[in-house]
């Protein structure tokens, strides 16, 4: 038996795929659960709904603006789930609205009162005494008045240009003589959207016994308070908000590109201009200022959202920031193991046994250290690596241009076309570039998105290559909230292949072999097909078929099928998934075998691990990619095995184990597409992965410290 594509297409049937925008949004729904966690202390909450809405926000300009796209061309073809576009939009309306009715409703009636209980008040202005108006007015003639322009809407003067996710007012202002116009204010990003009005007022004690309350009002309030003074001698009649969001998602023609930095360059200056696919209103405002926004902005009544509440909330994230810890869960600093403190020489480290690093519970420290070392020690003749979000002020950016200031061959590829980070990594590509580092934009037609670094070095026995590869990107910001899973190496086979990929990615190649590898867009699916068939093989064979998946996303048609064949033939699977999986399982005759989990916690779970019994042999592969299209078959994605017999177990018995077993933050997900959780049995032991892996961290440190203590006292 081989399983091809041709033999599991018996699968494709509509009812054994969950659609995959549909399923996001209850991923989505996932978050929305958290910020209404009442075991969740208050911050928390807030910091979950700023994601719920910055999400949402990026799913508008991506995923539903290419359905509205595909509506446009009249694109009728349902996909692999049965949905056509229209179908697929309408579901998806409905189901957003549905919960942004409910997250307003928590915010007015649970978070507000629970803010003032904690002396942290966002009031009206109305509601402010004589005192503190005349104070805010005062601050807002001198520091906001200079920044806001008024833009009138006449025969002379067309319809102003509105940027994405800007928040304006829509405004009708009357003349003396009776004659009304439309006019609009944007409402300034480059301020924070809620001002804080005094810094202590009396406020009661808080965790740390410190005296504070913070007091806070909507930016837009103050501006609507004041808006007389952009008009003068012409009378307010009505002023609402309202806020845009454009499609971002521009296609770029790299085939017919020369210069593909111009190119995007290009794209991001065009992304402004994209179409909108969503208007935002006050639910107060009437039907003809919508009227007036609908025609000019090219839209349908079927894009507006009528909103009863503060439009744009994902900006409440700044109330994350304030000083009560005792509203916060506590703070957790991740951990460097003890062993990279102990060795100086870290090439040293590798050379004994390979070292794996679970993030954020590791610090990624070692990493920046490994990338710092390498571009300092005078034995290393060459660094490459590839750059997919790095981040502001990235020191691994500052260590590679540091590198080729001292004259070592260093080469990277800066993945430009990374979505919403195009401008960071032109301006990193570009000041590489000046320090004399080889940079390759990427592959036309293919995204880099593997994690990997590679240092070739001169050492007594000839030249020698050290590997760091990863699940997650080299941005030290996000380390701190992602978990992923980071390996050095320097295994021969590993790194001969690790050359091979940059050879792929620098010049020119027809490799489609690699000797521990498995590459995308090369063989990563079919690696993975041929992996499943063997755990099938083997129950055939009457012995154990078993298969665990943590991923981010689940969408391949492929496998999936795959995973619903070894189901029927009696393998048990596990998958953790993050985010999208059109996998039904929990089906009688197709899935039975097959459990899907989801955990949405304090950390943003990002680690990929595939597992497959083989029979007791067992194998572990760790990689950079999702089970979706998009991964295996336009990104340059890498899959690599942990072959270390300790780090094998270590992710076996411990991060998988542990994730598996987690009964607090985990959701299972049901045949119906809804997710429950996963709540603990009457004699099971409460589980909390992520706070297992924090704890697990610290008890390695201290117990590797102990033993340190121990063998000087010995000594």
């Amino acid at each position: 038996m081989k399983l091809t594509k041709e033999k599991l297409k018996k699968y494709y049937k509509k009812e054994n795929f969950f659609n995959r925008d549909l399923s996001w949004l209850e991923f989505n729904r996932r978050v929305l659960d958290e910020a209404r966690s009442p075991e969740l202390p208050l911050l928390d909450r807030i910091k979950f709904i700023s994601i719920y809405f910055s999400n949402r926000d990026e799913f508008y300009m991506i995923r539903v603006s290419g359905i509205k796209e595909q509506i446009a061309a009249n694109v009728i073809e349902p996909t692999i789930d049965g949905l056509t576009p229209i179908q697929e939009l309408r579901k998806i309306e409905q189901t957003v609205q549905e919960m942004i009715n409910s997250l307003y409703n928590y915010w007015d009636n649970n978070i507000i009162p629970e803010l003032n209980q904690n002396n942290i008040n966002i009031v009206s202005i109305e509601n402010l005494n004589q005192a503190d108006k005349s104070k805010l007015d005062e601050y807002f003639y001198k520091e906001i008045y200079p920044v806001l322009t008024p833009l009138a809407f006449d025969p002379g003067r067309p319809f102003p240009y509105i940027s994405n996710l800007s928040l304006s007012f829509a405004l009708l202002v009357q003349k003396p003589n009776g004659e009304k116009h439309f006019a609009r204010v944007k409402i300034p990003s480059i301020l924070p959207r809620l001002m804080r009005i005094e810094s202590i007022i009396g406020a009661k004690k808080n965790g740390n016994g410190a005296s504070f309350s913070a007091k806070f009002i909507w930016l837009g309030d103050l501006i609507k308070h004041n808006l007389p003074m952009l008009f003068p001698g012409l009378k307010v009649m009505q002023a609402h908000r309202f806020r845009i969001t454009r499609d971002t998602d521009i296609e770029i023609q790299e085939d017919e590109a020369d210069d593909l930095l111009e190119v995007i360059e290009e794209n991001i200056r065009q992304r402004r201009f994209g179409s909108v696919v969503r208007l935002e209103v006050e639910k107060a405002m009437p039907d003809f200022m919508i009227d007036t926004l609908t025609e000019n902005l090219l839209i349908t009544k079927e894009d507006i959202h009528v909103i009863d509440g503060n439009l744009g909330l994902s900006d409440v994230m700044l109330l994350y920031d304030l000083p009560f810890p005792n509203l916060k869960e506590k703070q957790f600093h991740p951990v460097t193991p003890r062993i990279f403190e102990e060795e100086e020489n870290i090439f040293s480290l590798i050379r004994q046994h390979d070292n794996l690093l679970h993030h954020p519970y590791d610090s990624f420290l070692p990493v920046t250290d490994f990338i710092k070392a390498a571009s300092r020690d005078p034995d290393v003749l060459a660094i490459k690596q590839t750059l997919y979000r790095v981040g502001p002020n990235s020191p691994v950016v500052k260590y590679l241009i540091e590198a080729a200031e001292r004259k070592k061959q260093v080469a990277v590829l800066v993945e430009l076309k990374a979505r919403f980070d195009e401008e960071n990594n032109i301006f990193w590509a570009k000041e590489l570039e000046k320090a004399g580092v080889h940079v390759v934009y990427g592959l036309v037609g293919l995204k880099t998105h593997s994690k990997m670094v590679l240092v070739v070095r001169k050492e007594i026995d000839g030249v020698k290559r050290y590997v760091h590869l990863g699940t997650g990107n080299y941005n030290p910001s996000t380390a701190k909230l992602y978990t992923d899973i980071g390996l050095f190496t320097d295994d021969e086979d590993i790194c001969a292949d690790i050359s091979e990929v940059f050879n792929y990615l620098t010049g020119y190649s027809e490799q489609h072999e690699f000797r521990k590898l498995f590459v995308a867009p090369i063989n990563i699916r079919e690696s993975f097909l041929d992996l499943i068939e063997r755990e099938i093989v083997n129950v055939r064979k009457g012995k154990i078929g078993r298969i665990i998946f943590k991923m981010n996303s689940l969408v391949d048609p492929a496998i999936i099928s795959a995973l619903y064949e070894a189901s029927n033939n009696g393998v048990q699977i596990e998958l953790i998934v993050r985010g999208i999986c059109c996998l039904v399982p929990q089906v009688p005759g197709l899935s039975e075998n097959i459990k899907v989990l989801s955990i949405v916690g304090r950390f943003l779970e990002h680690s990929r691990i595939y597992y497959f019994f083989n029979n007791g042999s067992e194998e572990i592969y760790l990689s950079s990619a999702d089970i979706m299209q998009r991964n295996l078959d336009r990104r340059v994605e890498t899959t690599f095995p942990i072959e270390n017999k300790v780090l094998k177990q270590e992710i076996i018995d411990t991060i998988l184990k542990i994730t598996l077993q987690d009964n607090t933050k985990a959701r299972l997900l049901l045949p119906s597409g809804k997710y429950v959780f996963n709540r603990p049995v009457y004699t099971e032991e409460i589980t909390n992965s992520q706070e297992w892996f924090m704890n697990y961290a610290i008890k390695k440190y201290e117990e590797a410290v102990n033993q340190d203590t121990i063998a000087v006292k010995k000594n």
